[in-house]
């Protein structure tokens, strides 16, 4: 079993400066994982998820949205977020830049390649396969649904899988009928997986202590999205011979679910 490797680094989108993080195995990666974060920028649960990953035999690059790193602040978070989806074109190249250095660093092509995200992030690598990325897959837990740019006939390239939360407030069920009706129109293969009574939030255990209503943690859709997603990566990057070994269980950073 080769041993894992961790780097960080510096990349750039325009005159931005952003950071990654990549953890990855030392020989014969299977698949190049993009983690895209929460509106709050990336976090030591990104970290641990990317080291993870890298456990199980993928590349795998946590994102950086703003340039400032982790965000405490939602109120700035929720600033620079708004800043940053003004223009959905621009918003939409700041991942083809991450996407980019995913594939020089991984050297990975692009139907070796996923990319993965959470809340904001779940958001963002929806609008990637919306933009036409020539990717295999993009996950998105969480995520909110609605687009100003919606997908047409022929333009989502890549293959998507939704994890939502049924009781979701901040994506309403009117947004999960209109992002249906799009895929619909689009002709996109997306899979989507529903969790009845499940709030926003329900991947990040940190989230039962926050002060907000609309978020919690919730341990079963944690892990049947967790499965979903590794399902979904044995199918593209064929490696069930390789996860006998794993099985869903408490958060820890390798053979198990995080």
């Amino acid at each position: 079993m080769s041993s894992i490797e961790v780097q960080q680094f510096t990349y750039r989108h325009g005159d931005v400066e952003l950071a990654g993080y990549m953890a990855q195995p030392s020989r014969y990666p299977r698949a190049g994982i993009l983690i895209v974060p929460t509106i709050a920028g990336p976090t030591k649960l990104m970290h641990d998820r990317a080291r993870w990953l890298a456990s199980l035999g993928y590349s795998a690059m946590v994102c950086d949205l703003y340039g400032k790193g982790h965000v405490e602040d939602m109120r700035e978070a929720r600033k620079l977020a708004d800043e940053l989806r003004a223009d959905a074109e621009y918003y939409r190249d700041r991942f083809r830049c991450a996407l980019a250095e995913l594939r020089t660093r991984s050297k990975l092509a692009n139907n070796r390649i996923a990319a993965i995200g959470y809340c904001m992030g779940g958001e963002i690598v929806l609008e990637m396969a919306r933009g036409g990325e020539d990717i295999a897959l993009v996950v998105s837990f969480h995520g909110l649904l609605a687009t100003p740019l919606p997908a047409k006939r022929g333009t989502i390239k890549a293959r998507l899988l939704v994890c939502h939360g049924r009781a979701d407030p901040l994506v309403p069920p009117k947004q999960v009928r209109d992002f249906l009706e799009e895929m619909d129109i689009a002709g996109a293969d997306c899979h989507m997986h529903i969790y009845s009574g499940v709030l926003h939030g329900f991947t990040d255990i940190s989230s039962n202590s926050r002060a907000v209503e609309a978020v919690r943690y919730n341990a079963s859709a944690d892990r049947q999205s967790k499965a979903a997603m590794l399902s979904m990566f044995d199918e593209l990057f064929e490696n069930k011979k390789h996860r006998t070994n794993i099985r869903p269980g408490v958060p820890v950073a390798f053979g198990r679910f995080i």
